[in-house]
């Protein structure tokens, strides 16, 4: 399978101009973080219009990097997920027309650096601006976090007006990695405190059938055969703390 299609057609592979109004106007009203970097992308324009901080971040220029630069310095292990992550969420938000604004979708990923070494991040990409019912503009904001913990597992979580429609769509075609999204972690880590599924129902205002729907397509993805094997598969894969 040739992960990231969309993304491949779609993107124009140029850096930004730093120096045009707009990236300008960017650099003297987005605040970027320490050990932060992040990008902006115009779908009107179909090009990246303002990047910061990737010096720093992963000693790429501000000047020259490329939206594929910033896609292929992604560490193999999570180079297809991280593709099909962003594909797949960027057609299912252009597919809306309301609140777009209120679109993201977070993960955590492995960037290598330029001297070598493997940079752990928590990665949030999400609507910027838009224009007549469509996407204007996207920003992606990427955060060194050395506390994080990998295992063979991939994380990430959906947020916006239809936060469960944005997931199960994401569902769809992303298990034919190892991921776990953020809404089957919440229920997981209920089961792992022994709450059965009438209690997590309870617990997270859902219905049986919905924690069913968290819970169950996890023995498939991950080879267990039971619930107990389940939260061992978690605690051991650092998806449960």
């Amino acid at each position: 399978m040739d992960f990231g299609q969309f993304t491949k057609q779609k993107i124009d592979d140029l850096p930004a101009d730093l120096l045009s109004k707009k990236a300008l106007y960017f650099k003297s009203t987005i605040i970027r973080f320490p050990n932060e970097a992040l990008y902006i992308y115009s779908f009107a324009e179909n090009k990246l219009i303002y990047t910061d901080g990737w010096d720093e971040v992963l000693g790429y220029n501000n000047h020259t990097i490329t939206l594929n630069n910033i896609i292929d310095a992604t560490t193999p292990e999570f180079a297809n997920f991280s593709k099909e992550l962003n594909d797949k969420a960027i057609l299912f938000i252009l597919s809306k027309k309301d609140r777009l604004e209120e679109y993201s979708y977070a993960f955590e990923v492995k960037k290598m650096h330029q001297n070598g070494t493997q940079v752990p991040m928590q990665v949030r990409v999400g609507v910027f601006t838009t224009k007549e019912g469509k996407i204007e503009t996207v920003i992606g904001r990427f955060q060194v976090n050395e506390s994080l913990i990998f295992g063979k597992i991939m994380n990430y979580s959906t947020y916006g007006p239809h936060k469960n429609n944005f997931e199960e769509e994401l569902n769809k075609t992303l298990f034919t990695q190892l991921v776990i999204s953020e809404r089957e972690k919440e229920a997981l880590k209920l089961a792992s405190n022994g709450l059965s599924i009438k209690q997590m129902s309870e617990a997270l205002f859902i219905t049986k059938s919905a924690v069913e729907k968290r819970i169950f397509p996890l023995y498939k993805r991950f080879n267990v055969n039971n619930l107990p094997h389940l939260i061992s598969f978690a605690y051991e894969n650092h998806i449960l703390p």
